[in-house]
């Protein structure tokens, strides 16, 4: 029989934060997005106080103070250094392993054998505890939508202990009867209301619909889930991840932008980091979109604009990425507007040694891969940012803010915390 896994942290930012400072294990903890923009993650504790996903900072920030809230900027070297150390983990206790995420893993226990497979998710809930520090819960099933719906019950229901258990259908039609349609994996907000008028309000009631009107109402996708619920399996792990489909770099700004100079600078930032993801995969791009918008929360008027550029041929150079965001930008300025975010997206990524020749071959390739190769090397070398185009400017004004962001504990050397005897 499969039998799939799916273990997360809990909390799982605020989790990280909470294993280098243990005075904040009672305290309500919350971590703001990229910018300081709005709450991405929070304890319970900070959940009983009203504290919503994606609330803006400025709108709580009272709130905050008042009842002595540890809030935080987003830390992702350390969240990432932190989800690598409990994969570690994770390898000792399965054989085959997929990262859906930073904080979630699918874990394939079907080989097994006579392994009393909950007492084994409880040690490996225990093993991640007390090697890493952080808390997880573990849903178990024959199919991966089924552990993913394990996993919400084990995370509110304390009774079950963080574990719980889907493979056998009695059990586990009982407590799909008790979980809202909107907790299946897959089943997104404009789906409920559909599901909901048919009289499916809850994951048993969606098991037990025609899998053809599943299809009708929800494409292939609403079908697969059905049978997924109903314990046949349609979704492999996957060990390996799947090509990129696309990537974007986007910030919020310190302040506001009113000056073309300024929003170039900062789009020519976001591009560089945006080519330095794409060499990265080893992927190339032919088409560059490039945004930026004024936030509905300013007083005055509003605007966003948006424009994708084609390019000669599919790229990841820098240089090329970037005279071509430059250029759109000063094509799409309006003066008079006070910018908070921008950004720059690309879609239809394709292996960068795949990428087709144009006709009249423009491009040197191998002076352009040196080039991007050297530039590589130093920053990997030296830091990110040690060697950027001088475009992306010098003192980075408008740069996103993190006043609150923690030490990087695990990556940074000098940020290493310190034990007093």
């Amino acid at each position: 029989m499969t039998v799939f896994a799916l273990i997360d942290g809990n909390s799982f930012y605020c989790s990280c934060e909470r294993v280098f400072d243990p005075t904040l294990a009672k305290r309500p903890v919350i971590v703001l997005s990229n910018g300081d923009g709005c709450a991405v993650a929070r304890t319970p504790e900070a959940k009983a106080l009203g504290i919503r996903m994606g609330q803006p900072w400025f709108q709580m920030r009272d709130l905050c103070r008042t009842n002595k809230v540890a809030v935080f900027s987003s830390n992702y070297a350390l969240y990432g250094d932190m989800s690598a150390r409990m994969n570690e983990v994770y390898r000792l206790f399965s054989p085959a392993i997929e990262v859906y995420s930073i904080d979630e893993s699918f874990l394939d226990l079907s080989g097994l054998g006579g392994t009393d497979l909950v007492a084994h998710a409880r040690e490996l809930r225990a093993t991640v505890r007390q090697w890493t520090g952080i808390p997880t819960c573990v849903g178990l099933g024959p199919t991966k939508t089924l552990a993913k719906l394990a996993n919400w019950l084990a995370k509110h229901d304390p009774e079950r202990g963080g574990v719980c258990d889907f493979r056998e259908a009695g059990p586990r039609e009982a407590a799909m009867a008790r979980i809202p349609v909107g907790e299946v994996w897959g089943v997104g907000s404009a789906s409920v209301g559909k599901l909901e008028a048919l009289g499916c309000r809850t994951a048993a009631d969606l098991a037990r619909l025609d899998p053809y009107l599943a299809r009708q109402l929800l494409t292939v996708v609403g079908e697969r889930i059905v049978w997924e619920l109903r314990g046949t399996s349609c979704l492999p792990l996957e060990e390996v991840a799947p090509p990129r489909k696309g990537c974007a770099v986007t910030r919020n700004f310190a302040g506001r932008v009113e000056d073309l100079a300024t929003l170039q600078e900062a789009v020519a930032a976001h591009t560089t980091r945006l080519a330095e993801k794409l060499r990265h995969h080893g992927l190339a791009t032919d088409a560059l979109t490039v945004f930026f918008h004024t936030s509905t929360h300013d007083a005055g008027p509003q605007h966003a604009a948006s424009r994708t550029v084609t390019l000669p041929e599919a790229t990841n150079d820098t240089l090329a990425l970037l005279r071509a965001a430059r250029a759109t930008v000063a094509a799409i300025w309006r003066e008079g507007f006070r910018y908070s975010k921008a950004g720059v997206m690309t879609m239809g990524l394709i292996r960068a040694e795949e990428a087709p020749r144009p006709l009249f071959d423009g491009l040197d390739r191998e002076r352009s891969a040196r080039l991007m190769g050297a530039l590589d090397a130093v920053n990997a070398r030296w830091g990110r940012g040690t060697l950027v185009p001088a475009s992306t400017g010098l003192t980075r004004a408008w740069a996103t803010r993190f006043e609150h962001r923690s030490p990087r504990y695990t990556t940074q050397l000098d940020e290493l915390p310190l034990a007093r005897a």
